[in-house]
């Protein structure tokens, strides 16, 4: 029998067991099967059977039927936890201990020692003075743990799995860290809890994987976060480790397994591919947001957007005039010009370090401020199972950019418009708004609209850019608390325990700046003319097609053929699509049987498609180089049967631009204005790694070969 004398016992009720229950910075250990005793020793007794959960800040008790309520005991509240001298011996699966106290709960537990041995350990730590010496010994607690554990190889999808690596880490997921193990083998990443919670592992397939990124986490370089799709701004797993090593050993194994088979972007690449309009706006935000470590598993770098509309009260919206639209080269701090020459007069006559906005425009509480209706088990979390009142909870768009115009200390930009129109539950009387759908339809067009395309980069300059730190900022009014830079303060460097935790709690709830992307001013975006195509009109002309004939060559066709032939083209029906790359497609290729199709991108992937199985066998990657052409100088060689990159020819000065493959000889034109001829010996032959090549014959021409 566990019985905890003093302790505050909180219902929470009909629901069943989260990790959310616990407190931040809280770990959750291990259970025991239990009988949660009422009224001991009574005519009224009764027993709920369920189980009891050893976390490391409390004790919960789940019972089994979901109508009767979790209770959740803390253990600092809690006077003792004893063990009774006089245990039933002649029961060796259920032992009994019991707390003294008229507050007392009592509860029957299997495997008692080792139960009474985990929550007296953890129960002390509680007691002790100071947050900082509590934190290091339920670390302590916890790295023992974990280092008598180790993961456990039956749960690998195969036992031909090779094993590269095996490490302890936390799985991070809004509020809440898990501690378990990490395994990597050459076909699948595995997260194994500690408490085997939610589920007893955690399986992402290698080949699945798309993006990873390495992540700060509590301003310490110790996340990575792997994505398995291509744009979704949430990801399937985000880890914590406890040293670099670690983290930039996995990323290594990922990343390699990688290399052929996705391209790896910097910021410098989606910057030329926004520029030209080969992405949006949206997922031009999307992508600087993952680049500078913000992510939707942790609330203090939560992906940041920008207010774009500041006329919500017109009855229809004009997105032609610029009146309509929020200065996006302006903070929001920097919005309202007499709150401005305020906060500017206390920026002077501040000692250093000095900083002129008292909050962030991003910080955990502005997060859950948008997302309570989208996630309102998150704020619960935060505000002891409760919601705030109505009035004070996020119901109006136009409102809430009313009180960041003329608020004292309300500096917040927006996240994503997606998060701000799903709702889960109704939260007390709210002001009238229109249709969410309505409202996202024009947030979105509103983004993606040619003001905000031309004025976009100047936002980002504030944000991931160059006006976020230094005497730019100081000139753009950008200056924030400098705990909230990267590299604003060293936590390896503070010894004391109690003021690092009491720093890094300060860092967390205030909000972190982005990292920063750029140093220079970023450039704007290339705003496109189109022409239109009459397709239905049989007057075509050459001048109204949408390929110029200095791109294609029409000299072998008379102008009705040309015509003819434009006006075929509304005739064709579509007989299936496939979305295999990102961007626009530069070459495709198909083999002789018919059966797989080749493409080049100018994503710089060249990928093989299988028309009977509809499905993507292999993608390769050649470049970051982000071009209107597939410009590479080599020609490369790729194994369809192994999946990679065997061999390179460096051929040609310029661009390749044309290759043809024919009997043991391979042509090669080039931007260069040569076209070579090459004749290969084969590396199975020479008994060697590489190919041999030998040049025939070289021809020089005038122009360079497209």
């Amino acid at each position: 029998m566990l019985a905890i004398t003093g302790g505050k016992e909180r219902e929470l009720e009909g629901s069943q067991f989260s990790l959310l229950l616990l407190n931040l910075e809280e770990y959750y250990f291990e259970q025991h099967m239990a009988n949660h005793i009422i009224n001991k020793d009574c005519r009224d007794e009764r027993k709920i059977r369920g189980s009891l959960k050893i976390c490391s800040k409390s004790i919960i008790f789940e019972p089994d039927e979901k109508i009767q309520p979790i209770i959740k005991i803390p253990l600092r509240d809690c006077i003792s936890i004893e063990a009774p001298e006089d245990n039933e011996a002649n029961n060796p699966f259920t032992w009994y201990v019991n707390l003294r106290c008229l507050d007392t709960s009592i509860f029957v537990v299997n495997k008692l020692n080792t139960c009474i041995s985990s929550t007296l350990s953890l129960y002390r730590a509680s007691h002790l003075d100071k947050l900082g010496d509590q934190a290091a010994m339920i670390t302590a607690i916890l790295q023992s743990r974990l280092a008598r554990t180790s993961f456990d190889k039956n749960r690998f999808q195969n036992v031909s799995e090779t094993l590269h690596m095996e490490c302890e880490a936390e799985m991070v997921t809004p509020l809440v860290t898990n501690p378990g193990h990490v395994c990597i083998t050459d076909a699948n990443l595995y997260f194994q809890p500690l408490n085997g919670y939610p589920k007893p592992v955690v399986h992402i397939m290698m080949h699945n994987v798309r993006r990873i990124y390495k992540r700060r986490h509590g301003l310490m370089p110790l996340g990575l976060e792997v994505f398995c799709t291509e744009n979704d701004l949430c990801s399937d797993i985000y880890l914590k480790f406890y040293n670099s090593q670690d983290r930039d050993e996995l990323y290594f194994y990922i990343a390699t397994y990688l290399e052929n088979h996705i391209t790896e972007q910097t910021a410098e690449s989606y910057m030329l591919q926004w520029q030209r309009g080969h992405i949006s706006n949206y997922q031009y935000l999307l992508h600087l947001n993952n680049l500078a470590d913000r992510s939707c598993n942790d609330l203090s770098q939560y992906p940041v957007f920008p207010w774009i509309i500041a006329d919500y009260s017109s009855s229809e919206l004009d997105l032609t005039k610029p009146e309509t639209f929020r200065d996006l080269s302006k903070p929001v701090g920097a919005l309202n010009k007499e709150r401005l020459e305020r906060l500017l007069t206390r920026y002077r006559e501040m000692p250093e370090p000095k900083f002129m906005y008292g909050s962030h425009y991003s910080s955990p509480g502005y997060v859950l401020f948008y997302l309570v209706r989208v996630a309102p088990e998150y704020m619960l979390c935060l505000q002891n199972g409760k919601f705030d009142h109505a009035d004070r909870t996020f119901n109006s768009i136009a409102e809430t950019w009313k009180n960041c115009l003329d608020g004292a200390t309300d500096f917040k930009e927006l996240v994503n418009y997606a998060s701000l129109t799903s709702e889960k539950l109704e939260l007390g009387k709210e002001v009238s708004s229109s249709n969410p759908d309505d409202f996202l339809q024009k947030s979105q067009n509103a983004l993606e609209s040619q003001y905000v395309s031309e004025h976009l980069h100047e936002w980002i300059d504030l944000i991931f850019g160059y006006k976020q730190k230094g005497r730019e900022a100081i000139a753009a009014h950008n200056v924030f608390h400098p705990l909230t830079y990267e590299g604003g303060v060293d936590l390896n460097s503070i010894m004391d325990p109690n003021e690092k935790v009491a720093l890094l709690t300060q860092i967390l709830e205030f909000g972190q700046t982005p990292k920063q992307l750029f140093t220079t001013p970023h450039p704007r975006r290339i705003i496109p003319k189109f022409k239109s195509l009459r397709t239905s009109s049989h007057n075509v002309s050459i001048d109204e097609s949408p390929v110029s004939p200095s791109e294609e060559s029409f000299e072998d066709l008379t102008e009705e053929s040309i015509t003819l032939a434009w006006n075929n083209i509304a005739k064709l029906k579509l007989d299936e699509q496939h979305k295999i790359h990102k961007e626009e497609i530069t070459g495709i290729a198909v083999s002789c049987n018919g059966s797989s199709v080749f493409t080049t991108s100018q994503d710089s992937t060249l990928k093989m498609f299988s028309k009977e199985s509809k499905m993507l066998q292999r993608s390769v990657s050649f470049s970051n180089m982000v071009s209107e052409r597939c410009s590479l100088s080599a020609v490369y060689f790729y194994s369809v049967a192994f999946g990679r990159r065997q061999d390179t020819l460096m051929g040609h000065d310029d661009a390749v631009s044309k290759i043809c493959w024919h009997d043991n000889r391979l042509y090669s034109a080039s931007w260069d204005s040569t076209v070579k001829v090459w004749h290969c010996v084969p590396a199975e032959v020479l008994g060697t790694k590489r190919h041999q090549f030998e040049l025939l014959a070289e021809l020089e021409h005038d122009v360079s070969m497209c």
